[in-house]
Formats: structure tokens, sequence, C-alpha cells
């Protein structure tokens, strides 16, 4: 069991012992010293927005911050069930001082997560969310007396107000996508997805058809996006001759694609894909992590347009897209980020974008993944426990791929002529994170196992 408090939000397992796992007693903190931040921003009165995915803890963490909000004096404005893209919609029109996202995003069933969000409706910088570990850490929250206790509302419409943003965007094609009648299978993974996913089919006219909707929390399979645990899906695509398969995490921020073959194209192309069909449209800038794929820079440059890394984390992505003045971005974990709607990861519009470039291409979505670069990425991972060296990790690499260009943003980035490796210590989870890729399938294993192997050799 576990309980993480990072720069990133605070993210546990439910149950055990306080200050080990997400309690009821870490959860009460942890919102108090988010409510103590948003305080110190501004004078009052305060507004917050919640909301939360399908998680069958969702509703008891939910109530504990809105009463816990509301006893620090900050009216609670709750979406309920929701999704994370539409909450960070919601928080600039409800002219709000910030947004708590009740989710785990891809962790399994006994997870759960507090994610904090600024007056943008942003995800908070580092430096604000060392700030909130300060407030948590001296217990430094005061609560207000009974008469300024914080009013509390209910709203269920943003999800309409979400998709109405995504049609109004220029590059999406409502009306050629509404002729084309295109048919979708969606995977809900027993979540948020089964209540957005078909507001935004039927407005655009396509036929589709939902598996594992029912939202309980009881996930039917491993919540991350994928292949290995996507075959379901697949075998739905072929089985309905459909045109698309899409599949998203629980809390609807990830989007991973399947062609009209059942075939499984790869998280990391779903960022590919839109910045192809946006380029050949407008030419600019793209970003992504330095856990992304190349093809994204290769597919950038491609159409004359210019490509910048950042550290794994929506929030510095997002800077440096901002910093840049980027036309797109994400991560390659299927994390779109589209700044003409909002600043964050979007499976939505992710989708939205995708149909209008099957639609303008006027080609399937296997056509247009066998036009992309062929690269293999290999994902993988070591758990770790509190003593591991990450200094001691990092020398041994330099040492040993000495040769080699370096990147040391994030962890160590060791970056050969034909591939690379990335090595980094996960915000959201007790391990280290490996992902390397290549041309070929082997040579990126080689190079992941070779990096696994120093690891070891750094604590014999």
């Amino acid at each position: 069991m576990t309980l993480i408090k990072s720069i990133s939000g605070i993210r546990g397992t439910i149950g055990g012992a306080p200050g080990q796992n997400l309690t009821p007693l870490d959860i009460v903190e942890s919102t108090a010293g988010y409510a103590q931040w948003v305080i110190n921003q501004s004078g009052g009165p305060h507004t917050v927005v919640i909301g939360r995915d399908g998680r069958i803890s969702g509703l008891m963490v939910s109530q504990l911050i809105i009463q816990t909000l509301r006893m620090t004096g900050i009216q609670v404005v709750d979406l309920g069930l929701s999704t994370t893209p539409t909450v960070e919609i919601a928080v600039p029109l409800e002219h709000a001082d910030g947004g708590i996202i009740i989710t785990a995003s891809h962790n399994p069933k006994e997870w759960n997560a507090l994610k904090f969000l600024n007056q943008k409706g942003e995800f908070i910088s580092a430096q604000d969310g060392e700030h909130i570990l300060d407030f948590i850490a001296n217990r430094d929250f005061p609560f207000v007396q009974i008469d300024r206790l914080g009013p509390y509302k209910q709203v269920d419409h943003y999800m309409d107000i979400h998709i109405e943003q995504i049609l109004a965007l220029h590059h999406v094609l409502a009306d050629d996508i509404r002729s084309k009648s295109f048919k979708v299978v969606v995977d809900c993974i027993n979540s948020t997805a089964a209540l957005i996913m078909p507001k935004l089919f039927k407005a655009l006219n396509c036929d589709f058809v939902l598996i594992n909707n029912e939202i309980h929390g009881h996930f039917a399979h491993n919540p991350e996006p994928l292949p290995q645990h996507l075959t379901t899906l697949c075998k739905a695509v072929k089985v309905h001759k459909a045109d698309l398969g899409v599949a998203v995490d629980p809390d609807v921020d990830r989007l991973a694609l399947v062609d009209e073959h059942g075939d499984f194209i790869g998280e990391e192309y779903t960022i590919v894909c839109i910045a192809d069909y946006l380029l050949q449209n407008q030419t600019g800038h793209t970003v992504s992590n330095m856990s992304s794929s190349d093809a994204l820079r290769q597919v950038t440059m491609g159409h004359g347009g210019s490509y910048s890394s950042a550290k794994v984390g929506e929030v510095n992505v997002v800077e440096e897209m901002k910093k840049t003045n980027a036309l797109f971005g994400g991560e390659g974990n299927g994390g779109v980020i589209y700044p003409p709607l909002h600043y964050g990861r979007d499976a939505v519009v992710g989708v939205a974008l995708v149909l209008s470039h099957l639609v303008q291409s006027d080609k399937t979505l296997s056509v247009l993944r066998a036009s992309y670069p062929d690269l293999v990425i290999i994902k993988d991972k070591v758990h770790i426990t509190p003593d591991t060296q990450m200094d001691t990790i990092i020398h041994l690499l330099k040492n040993h791929f000495k040769d080699c260009t370096l990147d040391t943003r994030d962890g160590i980035k060791i970056i050969l002529n034909d591939a690379w490796v990335h090595l980094r210590k996960s915000n959201t989870e007790p391990i280290l994170r490996i992902y390397a890729e290549s041309d070929l399938e082997l040579k990126a294993q080689k190079l992941a196992d070779q990096v696994k192997k120093l690891i070891r050799k750094a604590h014999s």
C-alpha cells in the first residue's frame, strides 16, 4: 500500500495507516493544505470546482473534500461524475480560484488521488505544489466558525459545455464528420467516458458502440490504455466493422486508437496523428515530453514546423508550449493538449481532431499510420524502495554512456544515433520508468535491458 505526496498532487491506495496510505486523515489534511494555498492567493470569497471519475472510492473521497473545503470558508462547485478536462474547463467559467480532480488516472481501482488546479483550470506549478506540501506538513490550515462555512452547489451541465466548445473549434470539421456517419467503438473502462463520449458522437452523427460502460469502478481490465489491456476493444472493432476504436483512461485525459482492422496503433501515435492533421493546415511548433516518441519531431519537421521537448509531466509540457507559442502538444501516453480549447490533456477533443483528419484526408486510420515514421518504443519499469539511490544510478549511467548525448533535465535520457533510452523516477508510483525507442524492437529492448542491468549493478 502506498501514499505519494508530491508537487503533482496526493495519490495513494485506499485504506491502511495514515501517512502511509490514502486515508480520511490524509484526504482532509491534503484538502486543507490546498485550501490554505487558495486563500493565500487573493482576498475572498473563494470558490473551488471539484469533479471525480468513476472509481469505487470516488464519492467517499469527494464528500471528505467537500466538507473540508467548506470548513475553510470556500464555496464548492461540485460537478459530480465528470472528466479531468471537463473540470479544467469549468474552473475559469465558474470564475473559481482553483479545482480538485478526484482521480488516480491510469492506476488500478484501489488507488485514488487529489489533483490540484489553479484559477486557470491548469495544473499547479512545482513552486505552488511545494507551498501546498509545506501547509500540509505544518498543518497550517485554520478552519472558520459556523457562520462562515462555505456554500455548496451541484452543477451537471459542464460536459455539454465541453462538447459545445469542441464543436466550435476551427479545426474540428463537425459538418463534414456528420456527413460521413462514422462508426466508432469506445472502451469506457467503467468510468465517465460512458457519460461524455455519447454526447460527442451524437453531436457528430456517429454510430457508436460502448463497451465496459457500466460506471461502477470495478475496471474490466487494467485501466492504463496499453495494447495488452485492449484486446476486447480490438475484437469489437472488427466485429462491428467500425471505422475507429477509442480507448481512454478513467478520467478521460488519455487517448489510444485502434484502426479499422482492429489493430492497436500505439498510444504514442495519437499525438503524431493529430499533429500531422493540424500541421497540414497551419505551420507551427509542437511539444512533447522527453519520454515521448521521436515520431512527433520527425512529422513536425517534415511539415516545416519546429519542435521542442519538456520534462515529463503535463505542467512541464504546458509551460514549454506557452513559452514557444506551440500550435499543439502533448505526451506520448496519449495525452492530447490543444491550446485553442484549453491547456490540459483532453481525450474528447483528441477524438474530434482524429475524425476531422479522417474526413479531410479521406483515408483510413491504418493508411495514415503507415505514412508515419515506424518506430518501436519499449516501456518498462523497476520497482524501488525508499533506499533506492537515484544519484548513484545516474552517475553509473553517465559513465557507461559517456560517449552519447546525455539530457539530465529529468532523470537521464541517453541519445544514440538510431535510438534513445530515458530513465526517470515516477511522480505517481514507487517505480523507475525506463523508456527506449528505436526502429527495431530488438534494438530498443536491448537498450532498456542494458539500463536495467546497470540499475542492478548500482545496488549490488
